[in-house]
């Protein structure tokens, strides 16, 4: 080792980049509930990512705009936002396990005499959230609004995920120059 003061000093600089990871308690629901979310998640260290509203494409885009038939019913258009969630997810490196936090903004449906499809979304949402493969639930919030930004779209999301930043390659947003293993540290302190 060329001076070990030096590498005293990196450590410190950037020992919390390299040692945090993500610690996550989800919290049941009490009374052994099986509603698919959990009543809080505890983050006590790694990378919050919020993203925005995410809203459904539609599934038959030939249709006309502001009929049933252009977005489909409440659970299509679940199952619609929760692809392109997921979608949004892995692009940054993430899955729905990552999800800790979740706000659902549901229309009220002309058909159900304009009161939201809370079980059409739950149908949409339980493909994706309290399953065997994908077992993690996010705390979650579902209110009904008065519209969204298209007519008969009745489904927006928003969700908060969380990133191990202890994970191999893992980066903090806005500082792609931080190290995170030893190897790179020893070398970008010149040993």
């Amino acid at each position: 080792m060329r001076d070990p003061l030096r590498l005293l000093l990196g450590l410190l600089l950037v020992s919390p980049g390299i040692f945090v990871h993500a610690d996550v308690t989800r919290h049941p629901l009490p009374g052994g509930s099986t509603f698919p979310i959990s009543q809080a998640v505890e983050i006590s260290s790694g990378s919050l990512v919020y993203f925005s509203g995410t809203t459904p494409a539609p599934v038959d885009a030939t249709a006309t705009r502001g009929t049933p038939a252009y977005y489909g019913d409440t659970e299509t258009q679940t199952v619609s936002v929760f692809n392109r969630i997921q979608t949004n997810l892995e692009n940054l490196g993430l899955g729905l396990g990552d999800v800790v936090k979740m706000t659902v903004f549901l229309v009220g449906d002309p058909a159900l005499d304009n009161r939201m499809d809370f079980d059409g979304f739950m149908a949409g949402y339980t493909r994706f959230f309290g399953t065997e493969e994908q077992p993690a639930l996010p705390s979650r919030s579902a209110v009904q609004v008065a519209g969204l930004v298209s007519p008969l779209m009745f489904v927006e999301v928003e969700v908060v995920a969380v990133r191990d930043t202890a994970a191999p390659g893992a980066r903090t947003p806005g500082d792609g120059s931080r190290l995170r293993d030893s190897d790179n540290l020893l070398d970008f302190l010149g040993f």
